[in-house]
């Protein structure tokens, strides 16, 4: 009986730590394809949600635009790839052609140890990739550090317009050795964002981050709801509300709201 090949897929990480999986790489094709995220999504094939939810978080977390949204119109608003977005695909499928050759050596080395080494090696290649719960990441480089006795507040700066606040206890500020200038990713759950419809009240939370509602998913208990952010690019807020909250507010496409979060609710992780 022929020998199994050593299974494993590539990912590709930017410089502030994105993944670029081979389900992502072919999204991006099909909305270059296509240019409808729903269409994309049925050739992947992805839930339209977890293909609009990977296409923020790669907007979110990449130094450009990967895709450009109109929204309303003649036509009806769409989506399209940027010219970024598809010179980041013709990256992938480069080391992927490169990968491929790279995997073959490694098998070769380990192809003929016995099943129970082989197993340990494809168990430590899954480990390594960070996953995490948190519907919003954010690529965020430290701006100032301000120190107490017991914990410290962080500015985060999203762009030169925006920044948003962290508070981290001073062990954790030693352990991600935190500093002016050290790339971060800002990591909030969709759970602790609540919405504001007017962008001009502050609370006494930290951050009140103002954008656009660009999408609403209503449940019967509660919606998720995604808040476009005016920057550099856009970059977006999902938050998870009753869908009580989303009628109380009359919430809709296009409506001017604030995203509201404690700086205690942002969690960073370090790249290095």
């Amino acid at each position: 009986m022929a020998k199994r090949r050593l299974q494993a897929s590539l990912e590709v990480k930017t410089d502030h730590g994105a993944v670029l999986g081979e389900t992502r790489i072919r999204l991006l094709e099909a909305m270059d394809k296509y240019g409808s995220i729903a269409q994309a999504a049925r050739r992947v094939p992805l839930s339209y949600k977890a293909a609009w939810d990977a296409l923020d978080d790669l907007n979110n977390l990449a130094d450009f635009p990967v895709i450009e949204r109109s929204v309303g119109g003649a036509g009806g608003g769409g989506t399209r790839l940027t010219d970024y977005g598809r010179r980041l695909v013709a990256m992938f499928r480069a080391i992927e052609h490169e990968y491929g050759s790279v995997i073959d050596q490694v098998y070769a080395r380990v192809g003929d140890a016995d099943g129970a080494d082989a197993a340990a090696f494809q168990r430590l290649l899954r480990r390594i990739s960070l996953r995490t719960s948190a519907r919003n990441q954010f690529a965020c480089r430290v701006t100032r550090i301000l120190s107490g006795p017991v914990s410290a507040q962080v500015g985060l700066a999203l762009d030169e317009t925006c920044e948003l606040q962290a508070m981290l206890t001073n062990d954790s500020m030693v352990d991600l050795r935190l500093a002016p200038g050290t790339e971060v990713l800002a990591l909030v759950k969709a759970q602790a964002v609540f919405l504001l419809g007017d962008t001009g009240i502050r609370t006494s939370v930290s951050n009140h981050p103002s954008g656009i509602v660009s999408r609403i998913q209503r449940g019967p208990v509660n919606s998720e709801v995604s808040v476009d952010l005016p920057l550099r690019h856009i970059r977006h807020v999902t938050a998870v509300v009753t869908s009580e909250s989303v009628a109380a507010l009359a919430l809709e496409i296009g409506l001017p709201v604030t995203a509201a979060f404690q700086a205690s609710s942002v969690s960073l992780a370090t790249l290095a």
